[in-house]
């Protein structure tokens, strides 16, 4: 698989990029945003591994033109920052994961096969549950006829939720299948990414479908 890597810090790149190709891995390095988005959209790759703070173009601008342009390709974000703020920031933009600075190597091993893994199942028939929708393959969601426009992150939590209808999910479940990773420090996001769903999906709607269960998690049933 080709995993492409933007990072300006040479000696970060040079050791991720080491590491990976130990694993078998294609690894294409670039050291600054613009060119890091022109290889996004030239190259056909399976993964990407961008840092925040890039020059010439920073890295929330790249995925956020990179899914502007219709790419789908999974995002680790690499940050130094790792404020709730920050974390949801880069989510929001379009990347897929993130991972704080400095890293072990296993932990970022660990997220890109999950990744990867994620990507290679996210295809197959639409999923419904009562009128709200979901296509696996375009990532496109819908409540009846209206058509619902969601986030990367916003659209892995919902398809979490629809694929267990009438199942509470924990947060630690789901911090472990949407993010792929169990971390106290998900609690407040999973909060924040439900809070923005239940705006997206329950709002203009006569039929609330997101619910919470107290001291246990989140559930989507009808009524």
């Amino acid at each position: 698989m080709k995993i492409l890597v933007v990072e300006d810090e040479k000696k970060v790149a040079g050791f991720i990029k080491r590491g990976l190709e130990e694993d078998a891995y294609q690894v294409t390095v670039t050291h600054d945003g613009a060119e890091g988005l022109k290889q996004a959209l030239e190259g056909d790759y399976s993964l990407i591994i961008l840092d925040v703070m890039l020059p010439k173009k920073d890295g929330l601008t790249v995925v956020r033109e990179l899914r502007e342009a219709g790419r789908q390709t999974p995002v680790l974000m690499l940050t130094a920052k790792a404020a709730t703020e920050d974390v949801v920031s880069g989510l929001d933009a379009g990347s897929d994961d993130y991972l704080t600075k400095p890293f072990a190597f296993a932990e970022l091993t660990a997220r890109v096969r999950a990744l990867l893994r994620r990507d290679g199942q996210d295809r197959g028939a639409e999923v419904r549950f009562a009128d709200l929708r979901l296509d696996p393959v375009s990532h496109k969601v819908w409540r009846g006829k209206t058509e619902i426009e969601l986030t990367a992150k916003e659209y892995g939590l919902l398809e979490y939720l629809i694929r267990n209808p009438n199942t509470v999910l924990s947060r630690a479940m789901i911090a472990d299948h949407v993010w792929d990773y169990a971390f106290d420090s998900f609690t407040n996001i999973i909060d924040v990414y439900v809070n923005y769903l239940r705006k997206k999906v329950d709002k203009d709607f006569p039929v609330r479908l997101i619910h919470t269960v107290r001291g246990q998690g989140y559930v989507l049933r009808e009524g």
